[in-house]
Formats: structure tokens, sequence, C-alpha cells
């Protein structure tokens, strides 16, 4: 599966590239594919620097393009099936933003705590 995966991420990250237009949105990459075990869907995450809209109107757009983005794999993939796509902003930037600014603050939070107590 994970070969599978691998090989539908790097398809669909050439497309994005030469075939499909997401720029309006802002710099949109794919970061993560999980296909189905029967190969018919697959869940791709991804992410977009530079946002030129808000969470919800990009998803609705990069949704709109699952047929598009299908028509481009088939050629592509040798499988008995192509996949129906769902696309997903994918949390684990915002998270990994979030736990560094956490972390950023505790450090601060510390560095003034030791000079008050030097």
């Amino acid at each position: 599966m994970d070969r599978v995966n691998n090989q539908i991420l790097d398809v669909l990250s050439g497309i994005l590239i030469k075939n499909i237009d997401l720029s309006y949105l802002g710099f949109v990459t794919f970061s993560n594919v999980d296909v189905a075990p029967d190969l018919r869907s697959a869940k791709v995450y991804y992410s977009v620097l530079g946002r030129k809209k808000s969470d919800q109107e990009i998803n609705i757009e990069i949704n709109k393009k699952r047929r598009a983005f299908k028509k481009y794999m088939s050629p592509e993939l040798h499988l008995k099936h192509i996949p129906d796509l769902r696309f997903f902003i994918d949390e684990s930037f915002t998270y990994g933003d979030k736990i560094n600014k956490l972390l950023k603050n505790i450090n601060k939070q510390q560095l003034k705590d030791d000079s008050k107590h030097s």
C-alpha cells in the first residue's frame, strides 16, 4: 500500500505542476495520500502557503478539481481502478506550528523567570 500511496502522491504532484493551476489559491502542495485497501478511493492531504482564500474556500475549490485530477492520473497509473479522490487540508503543519509557538513561549517565560531570580 505504501508503494501505491507514494506513486499516487508523485503522479498528483506532477499533475499539479503541469496540468492543473491552483496558484489562485496560494502555493498548494500535496503531503500525503491514503488509498483505501480496495483501491477505489483515496484521501489526499494538502497544505497551502500564502493562502489567498479561507481554508473552507480552498477545500471547496480543490475538491471541484477531483474529476480533472482523476482524468490526468488515469494514463499514468497502472491500476485496475483509478481511485476517487477526496482532498483534505493537512492539519499536521498547523499543529506543528502551534507546538513550536507554545515551546517558544515557554522558553521566553523561563528566561524571564530566570532573569528575575538572578
